[in-house]
């Protein structure tokens, strides 16, 4: 048999086998989003799409069961600016933190009068006279929504008004804590690695006196390090197997469990491990 004629029944096969998948998926509609995820691993294991691809669709599937206040920056971590302040004291703030966009408040936090863009900024770089900047010119519109909105409802609205931040709002008002479309982007193809991230090395970032975020693959003895524990690495080498092996099953978003006193929340996980933790310590 020519090379030709091998390839062109080896995509006859590969179509029929899509086509037989296909007609037993619909012949026998999944009845709930577990049925359905299990058709997907099917498909994945008969090499239909790859894990990345399967771990992509399981977030898209997953994003719209939660809401800003499950990944929201919270509050207290929040860098802000004041609306008075001139470019030699907003600049500092600008360069330590790294961040690409600030809201912009008046008396106190619960009073935004906007988003400032750093980019907006660069023409101060240009001009020696700076008595003619206004923070009114620069700041822009601030998108604000409500700490149930759900994610895959914001990421249409970011895509629509080109948006890349939202500050979220409790139920009194008053600003509990922001949210990026990246931080939506993430839920679904998984942790984008950024330059800028915050503690990307240590795996640990905090949150508030008694909340974290923790990476996974964070090792043992550097969690027991950083929280003062005691956790055996004679099994595991990573915090995320120590938490695997409590819950004795792969977890999904949101499910939780207590460990040696301490609260551990599910973030981010794909179809094969967990990606990102909540750690909070006794008050």
């Amino acid at each position: 048999m020519s090379d030709n004629s091998e390839r062109t029944e080896a995509r006859g096969n590969a179509r029929g086998g899509v086509r037989e998948w296909l007609a037993d998926l619909f012949s026998d509609e999944p009845e709930d989003l577990p049925e359905l995820m299990e058709l997907l691993r099917d498909a994945a294991a008969r090499q239909m799409f790859d894990d990345t691809a399967l771990n992509i669709i399981f977030g898209a599937l997953h994003v719209g069961d939660m809401h800003a206040r499950d990944i929201m920056i919270p509050r207290s971590s929040l860098v802000v600016v004041q609306e008075d302040q001139e470019p030699a004291e907003l600049l500092p703030i600008i360069i330590e933190s790294r961040h690409s966009r600030f809201p912009v408040v008046g008396d106190d936090m619960d009073d935004i009068k906007g988003i400032l863009h750093a980019k907006d900024l660069l023409p101060l770089v240009l001009e020696k006279d700076h008595a003619k900047f206004s923070m009114k010119d620069c700041i822009r519109a601030a998108t604000v929504i409500p700490e149930s909105k759900r994610l895959n409802v914001l990421l249409q609205e970011f895509r629509a008004t080109r948006n890349h931040m939202a500050l979220v709002v409790d139920e009194y008002g008053q600003i509990s804590g922001a949210v990026t479309i990246e931080d939506v982007l993430e839920q679904i193809v998984g942790e984008i690695e950024d330059e800028h991230d915050v503690d990307d090395d240590s795996g640990v970032k905090q949150l508030e006196p008694h909340s974290f975020h923790v990476k996974a693959n964070l090792p043992i003895e550097d969690f027991n390090e950083h929280f003062a524990t005691q956790m055996s690495g004679e099994e595991f080498d990573t915090i995320g197997g120590i938490v695997l092996q409590a819950f004795g099953h792969l977890p999904e978003r949101g499910e939780t469990v207590e460990i040696d006193g301490l609260h551990f929340e599910v973030l981010n996980a794909d179809s094969r491990r967990l990606r990102l933790l909540r750690v909070e310590t006794p008050r």
